[in-house]
């Protein structure tokens, strides 16, 4: 079984351009992050879909606001996405508000010192690609917003698809990596097994756009 590869934690930073406020999004790419920035709570929703970030920072200081409505949103639409919450030191804002409440001024390597702690893994056995991220160790896929448990088997079904991107894969092949054997004649088995990955990374699962069917060989996973 391939290694995984080692990634960069990736951070959506939702900014203003409010003068008295600094911008965090290049700092923090000096800093090694993969960084996407928003500028509007609408916005952050729209990429947090396609990015499935490790982190999201809401620099509401540079947006004359709270930032408590933004957060709210966000999280309910992934409940599992750390939010530092970024605020001017007069605002006051429940520290309960978000994971980190940070009240200006601060520096960057405090702010990446903070970052840290909240990461999901060190990214040592963790696959991400397009809008998947498989945590393999803890058995955990997160896919636009929803964050699930998997089984063994269809941990290594997965990272069968991950490490072979936008490739027809077929049945026998997966039969012989996933199950370590060459009988294929109970299809069935096979076909469940894609049914709960789906349920797992579509947001339709009926309707797949990752893991589609191409019928009679296999299946092959578009991101």
């Amino acid at each position: 079984m391939a290694r995984a590869k080692e990634i960069d934690a990736t951070i959506l930073i939702i900014e203003g351009k409010h003068p008295d406020f600094p911008s965090f999004n290049i700092p923090l790419e000096k800093k090694g992050f993969v960084v996407y920035v928003a500028k509007s709570g609408k916005e952050a929703s729209d990429q947090l879909e396609r990015i499935a970030p490790d982190i999201l920072v809401v620099n509401a200081a540079s947006m004359r606001s709270s930032g408590i409505r933004i957060c709210k949103k966000l999280q309910e639409q992934d409940e599992e996405l750390p939010i530092i919450l970024i605020i001017d030191p007069d605002r006051k804002v429940s520290d309960d508000a978000a994971a980190l409440v940070l009240r200006h001024p601060f520096t960057i390597l405090k702010l990446t010192n903070r970052i840290k702690p909240l990461l999901p893994s060190d990214g040592n056995n963790i696959l991400h690609v397009g809008a998947i991220r498989l945590d393999i160790d803890r058995k955990r896929v997160r896919c636009l917003g929803q964050n699930t448990r998997l089984t063994p088997r269809l941990v290594a079904l997965l990272q069968t698809f991950m490490e072979r991107p936008n490739e027809v894969i077929e049945r026998e092949e997966l039969f012989k990596k996933v199950w370590e054997t060459e009988y294929t004649g109970d299809t069935r088995t096979l076909d469940v097994h894609i049914s709960w990955l789906r349920k797992a990374i579509e947001p339709a699962p009926t309707k797949p756009k990752f893991l589609r069917t191409i019928r009679g060989v296999g299946y092959r996973l578009d991101v």
